[in-house]
């Protein structure tokens, strides 16, 4: 028999032995929470990694051109007028001349978007028309909103702006973020849902421009000022400000304290605003007002999707990208006219494009705008563009002849409350730009042989041409007068969206966008791998175009007596 000691001693022997087991399993089962955590935090949706990792990475120098100014022209077919043209100040790009002759960098002379030579056409096939539908369908817009809302002093646009409550008859999003939706006629050429693309445009401007001088929020007095910001940017260029006229839809000008219909009479409700304005209303009465000029402050909100054909304003729910952009320096014209100088002598002296910021806050051109871009990631999900990414945004938004304060959506807004509207092309005419004879699409149909600057959209050829030329007649019954609208031109057939969509969703899937992000469904034939700078042969064969402009002429109709055919 044991002694009491030694009896007390085993007891307390085991005792400590199953504290040690149990301290063993409480650390064991903590490690393995840590583990688990750590892995959950390794797999975790984190929309800004792989921006951060990129920064100062940049092997494109020259991704600020697009893959379309490596186009074939052939010396007959001419897409480079759309964007190359005879600038309007305060625009002092005048770049027509790059529709004359290639004017590449040494770096440039070599298409580094080298995705359009990459044959997907297995990894297409292996996409059935089921997993299409479900992949575009699917939100991934709110999970990057609520991805980026949870982090900590995130130092740029934290996305405010709910698309499922949507918009207001009047376009004013349904969440009082006080963004308004702008319906447009869309760009030419990549930007068509023929071509693979569909988009949106959002405008919220400074809170000083929705509220009154008593500085209460006025949803009246937001109205005003958006009127008059469209009254400055979409002005016909060759009108004189006091003589500039624009329908916008009811304001009330007793709010205003302006006459701004120059009638001599201040009414609780006009349509229309004639000439300039000399100021904002309401808190904003001191904010710098200019032709062509966006206020300091104003933003910008632009998705681009793909394309769903049975969506009636053919917009997916899934988004390809989404951009946003801020004004955050209002610059004079001495300001302008400087940092257009400054642009062209560093290309005169060979000097790669370099813009200030990084992906986390997005990149900052010369002439005041910030831009930050996302973009899908390998799962679908929405991600920050890399720090290369974003040079891709900022070409077109920078230096080009055709833009109105390097923007393009709101000068070619439908006038009216019609245009205050989520995107919807339905119902929009195939107008001219202003100083044209023949409607745009008509036009660029003609100029550049085909539906895209590629002339690699063989529906478009098949469809509006015969024999190498357009059939006029049926392209101008989306004109006024005729029985169709824009998508009668523009909408894709259904199994051209699909096949568009899988092509995309291949590229998605490669997450190679540093080298394209075209929707191409396979190699096009018309684009060059490398340039030798000098003639196009546009010229020589007539084909140079010096009229070219972001205006449309909302108000022609046919003439009994046609001009001269291009």
């Amino acid at each position: 028999m044991l002694s009491r000691k030694k009896l007390v001693l085993s007891v307390v022997t085991v005792l400590v032995f199953l504290a040690i087991i149990q301290i063993y399993f409480y650390f064991e089962d903590d490690l393995q929470h840590s583990n688990n955590t750590k892995a959950q935090a390794a797999s975790k949706y984190d929309p800004l990694k792989i921006a951060l990792e990129s920064v100062g990475e940049i092997n494109n120098k020259e991704a600020v051109i697009p893959s379309q100014c490596y186009t074939k022209t052939a010396g007959v077919a001419n897409p480079c007028w759309t964007c190359h043209t005879t600038s309007v100040h305060p625009n002092y790009q005048e770049d027509f001349e790059l529709q004359e002759e290639y004017s590449f960098s040494d770096f440039g002379l070599t298409n580094n978007w080298t995705n359009l030579f990459v044959d997907r056409t297995k990894e297409i096939n292996k996409i059935s028309d089921k997993q299409v539908y479900k992949y575009i369908r699917t939100d991934n817009y709110t999970p990057l909103k609520q991805a980026i809302e949870s982090i900590e002093d995130y130092p740029w646009w934290v996305p405010d702006l709910d698309f499922n409550q949507g918009f207001d008859e009047e376009g004013l999003a349904n969440d009082g973020s006080w963004w308004r939706a702008i319906r447009y006629k869309p760009f030419l050429g990549t930007f068509w849902p023929t071509n693979g693309n569909t988009d949106d445009v959002m405008i919220r401007l400074p809170k000083e421009f929705y509220t009154d001088e008593d500085g209460r929020e006025s949803r009246e007095i937001y109205k005003i000022n958006l009127a008059i910001l469209e009254a400055t940017i979409t002005c016909e260029p060759e009108i004189p400000d006091e003589e500039c006229e624009r329908y916008v839809g009811p304001i009330d000008e007793t709010l205003a304290g302006m006459d701004l219909n120059q009638d001599g009479v201040m009414s609780q409700e006009i349509n229309t605003i004639i000439g300039i304005p000399e100021s904002y209303v309401g808190a904003a009465i001191n904010a710098n007002i200019k032709r062509y000029v966006y206020p300091e402050g104003v933003e910008f909100l632009h998705s681009v999707r793909y394309v769903d054909p049975d969506s009636p304003n053919l917009l997916s729910k899934r988004m390809k990208e989404l951009r946003y952009s801020r004004k955050v320096r209002w610059l004079d014209n001495w300001a302008l006219l400087y940092a257009y100088e400054n642009e062209s002598n560093n290309k005169d002296n060979g000097v790669l494009p370099i813009f200030s910021g990084s992906p986390i806050v997005g990149l900052q051109n010369d002439f005041g705008w910030q831009l930050q871009g996302f973009i899908e990631d390998k799962k679908g999900r929405l991600r920050l563009q890399t720090h290369e990414e974003h040079y891709f945004c900022m070409g077109c938004h920078s230096t080009i002849g055709a833009t109105v304060d390097q923007t393009f959506a709101l000068a070619r807004k439908v006038p009216g409350p019609e245009g205050w509207q989520h995107q919807d092309l339905r119902g929009i005419k195939d107008v001219p730009q202003v100083g044209h004879q023949d409607p745009e699409i008509l036009t660029y149909f003609k100029r550049v042989k085909g539906g895209d600057e590629f002339r690699a959209n063989t529906e478009i050829i098949d469809k509006f041409f015969i024999d190498g030329q357009v059939d006029v007649e049926k392209v101008k019954s989306a004109a006024p007068g005729g029985e169709q609208d824009i998508t009668f031109l523009l909408a894709p057939s259904r199994e051209r969206a699909v096949l568009l969509n899988k092509a995309y969703m291949a590229l998605v899937k490669d997450q190679s966008f540093e080298l394209g992000r075209d929707t191409v469904i396979s190699p096009p034939d018309n684009v060059h791998e490398s340039i030798t700078n000098g003639s196009t042969d546009l010229a020589d064969s007539g084909q140079v175009y010096y009229d070219g402009n972001i205006w449309l002429d909302w108000d022609w109709s046919e003439p009994e007596v046609l001009g001269f055919n291009e």
